[in-house]
C-alpha cells in the first residue's frame, strides 16, 4: 500500500490509540482507586451491607476484565502503526496476500486478510475419529 494511501488508516490508528490509552488509564483509576465508601465520604471502610462488598468486588473484576480487553486492542493498534512504519500495512501477515481496503476500514489495525481469519476464528482442524 502506497504512504499516501495509508495516511487516513494512520490517523483513524492513532486516534483510536489516544482513546484507548484514556480508556484504559481511567479505567485502571476505577478499578483500583477509589472505593464507594471513598466517594461518598464515608470513613468506614465496611460497607453498609455485605451486599456491597459482592457488588463492589463483581464491578472490579468486571473493570479489570474490560481493561485487559481494551489493552489487548491497544497492543493490536500499536503493531498495525508499526506495520505502517514498515511499510507492510495492507499485507496479510499469514499468506502475504492483501488485505481488502474494505476490511482495513471496518477493522484498522487487522493483520490478517478476511480468508487467514476465518482459519483462525475456526482454529486447527481436527482429523475425524474412526468409528
Amino acid at each position: 500500500m502506497k504512504a499516501a494511501e495509508t495516511k487516513p488508516f494512520k490517523a483513524a490508528l492513532e486516534a483510536m490509540r489516544a482513546r484507548l490509552r484514556g480508556d484504559v488509564s481511567t479505567m485502571a483509576d476505577a478499578a483500583l482507586g477509589k472505593t464507594r465508601a471513598d466517594a461518598s465520604g464515608d470513613i468506614s471502610r465496611m460497607p453498609i451491607h455485605m451486599a456491597d462488598l459482592g457488588t463492589d468486588a463483581y464491578e472490579q473484576e468486571l473493570t479489570l476484565s474490560l481493561m485487559a480487553n481494551e489493552e489487548g486492542t491497544l497492543e493490536m493498534v500499536e503493531q498495525a502503526l508499526d506495520r505502517i512504519r514498515n511499510k507492510t500495512f495492507g499485507i496479510c501477515e499469514e499468506c502475504s496476500g492483501v488485505i481488502a481496503k474494505k476490511r482495513l476500514e471496518a477493522i484498522p489495525f487487522a493483520a490478517l486478510c478476511i480468508r487467514c481469519a476465518e482459519k483462525f476464528e475456526q482454529g486447527p482442524s481436527r482429523p475425524r475419529q474412526p468409528r
